[in-house]
């Protein structure tokens, strides 16, 4: 299963509206994660997300608390974000752990509670980005239990709900006149010497995704391709995206780089990609993107011919 791609909660969407029924999930037995600057708590030196008790945090402001779902046993788990709250108030919550970006960990988070990070930084990110109404200007404050904002403006009143980007990413094929299938793969120049990665890009208004998928293969590399396929999704909110999955057959085989999009693009076979490292491995030899990506995911399906 791809990573970040299990929600073990029940989303309890249905209930969000209900002030009365959120406030009886704020139990002594709610769970809850906090969230500073794009930063989840974790239990230092370790990978596991840190749960606060209701106890350890009903002393804050909990108008912005989040709800997230409900676990197993039917209890709420909730985000707050104390991004802006003084440190004197934070470090006394925090003893024994620490904030650390969820993408340092990545694959060694378990799925469902890198899960569950990935949901809270993402509300988190969408909150603090959406203060202000799009349409007045007016401020706007959290409702429906942090999945929606209400513009305070009377005149205005628009609702406003959180943003996925949506991204396409695709490995391309193309067996070569030697009898050999190769598959296609970049590098930005901001990257770690040697990665290389499937080719992505942002979804325009307008456009179908396998639309896509053709016109980002073209601009970035200038292959054209043909017979497109979905494969899978993965939620990537770092910091508001989803990632959609294709494979795509390759008509032309002349790479041409644009510059102001890659750094690089070549063909590989399948004997090379074997031979690449890790995206953590230290040196300048060719790596895989990292194991917790879509990308990671759609390179080894090629590999070993599952599509």
């Amino acid at each position: 299963m791809l990573h970040y791609s299990h929600m073990p909660l029940d989303r309890g969407a249905n209930f969000r509206s209900d002030p009365t029924w959120l406030k009886a999930r704020m139990s002594a037995q709610s769970k809850w994660v906090l969230v500073k600057n794009n930063q989840t708590l974790f239990i230092k030196d370790t990978t596991k997300v840190s749960y606060l008790t209701y106890q350890q945090v009903a002393h804050l402001d909990l108008s912005n608390a989040i709800f997230v779902g409900l676990n197993n046993a039917k209890h709420g788990v909730f985000v707050l974000d104390v991004s802006e709250l003084d440190e004197s108030i934070v470090t006394p919550l925090i003893a024994g752990a620490q904030f650390v970006d969820i993408r340092q960990y990545g694959p060694q988070v378990t799925i469902k509670y890198a899960s569950i990070a990935a949901l809270a930084r993402g509300l988190c990110y969408w909150h603090a980005n959406n203060r202000f109404c799009g349409r007045c200007g007016s401020k706007n404050h959290l409702v429906e239990a942090g999945h929606s904002r209400l513009c305070e403006n009377p005149s205005c009143k628009q609702a406003t709900f959180p943003r996925t980007d949506p991204a396409v990413i695709m490995v391309v094929t193309k067996v070569f006149a030697d009898g050999v299938e190769r598959c296609l793969l970049g590098r930005q120049a901001t990257w770690a010497p040697g990665l290389y990665s499937s080719l992505a890009g942002f979804v325009d208004p307008g456009e179908t995704l396998e639309q896509a998928v053709a016109r980002e293969v073209k601009e970035e590399a200038g292959i054209e391709v043909d017979n497109i396929r979905y494969v899978a999704s993965q939620p990537w909110p770092f910091p508001a995206s989803i990632m959609l999955g294709f494979f795509a057959h390759a008509v032309t085989e002349d790479i041409h780089v644009d510059k102001h999009e890659l750094d690089d693009a070549k063909w590989f076979s399948r004997e090379q990609l074997r031979q690449f490292g890790n995206w953590h491995d230290a040196g300048e030899h060719f790596k895989l993107p990292r194991t917790d990506s879509i990308s990671r995911y759609l390179i080894e399906c090629w590999l070993n011919k599952k599509d």
